[in-house]
């Protein structure tokens, strides 16, 4: 199979397992740092993994993001909100447009290097509280790059309407070692255990049937 997609990939769970999912089909990954809390921690996994599968991988700085935008998930936020996402004050973890903007740069690297498509990892776990996850979204940024691109980039994002224990199971199949992975956006030197993604990280595995091997600090 040809090599026609671009992945954006952070490091966490949901991207590592889209690369080992579409491996033959990934020319290359890309990897934002762009001023996140945990930017420092996820970055090693997500070379790690593409230097294991022999994929290209790249790191963008999107410093300006860091320094110009509000969030609790950049660097001199407020403290990272800890319970599930389904709680309101997990809405500061929020980065604007995040994934608009990301996708925007890996659109042009794609029609750059005449690449058909464009890869995230959203799943319908992140529809809640993130805009940029949700399937309008998803559908309305395709029209666009495709309408902005001579060669028609599209966005593909297949966990769009699957949760993330589904994308653990799948991983699992792959043979994924996900403490190899990071999920935790405080960045410490563990996962703490509490925040958002970390409690969603736990039943994700746990509802997998996944041994959670990941050092939790709490």
């Amino acid at each position: 199979m040809n090599k026609d997609c671009i992945l954006i990939l952070s490091g966490g769970m949901d991207s590592v397992t889209l690369l080992h999912d579409y491996q033959d089909r990934i020319a290359l990954a890309v990897t934002f740092d762009y001023g996140s809390k945990h930017n420092a921690r996820e970055i090693p996994f997500a070379r790690l993994h593409c230097e294991r599968l022999g994929i290209e991988h790249l790191v963008i700085p999107l410093a300006f993001m860091g320094q110009y935008f509000t969030s609790s998930l950049l660097q001199g936020g407020n403290d990272i909100p800890e319970g599930h996402y389904s709680d309101d004050n997990m809405r500061s973890t929020v980065v604007p447009f995040r994934n608009g903007i990301m996708l925007s740069v890996a659109v042009g690297l794609a029609e750059s290097r005449g690449l058909k498509y464009v890869m995230m990892a959203n799943h319908g776990g992140d529809h809640t509280i993130y805009p940029d996850c949700r399937p309008e979204f998803v559908e309305a940024f395709d029209q666009a790059a495709c309408a902005g691109t001579y060669i028609g980039v599209g966005l593909l994002s297949p966990y769009t309407n699957i949760t993330k224990a589904d994308i653990a199971r799948r991983g699992k199949e792959l043979g994924i070692d996900y403490s190899e992975t990071w999920s935790c956006y405080k960045g410490s030197d563990h996962h703490c255990g509490r925040c958002g993604t970390c409690v969603e990280r736990r039943e994700a595995l746990a509802e997998a049937g996944i041994a959670d091997t990941t050092v939790y600090d709490g």
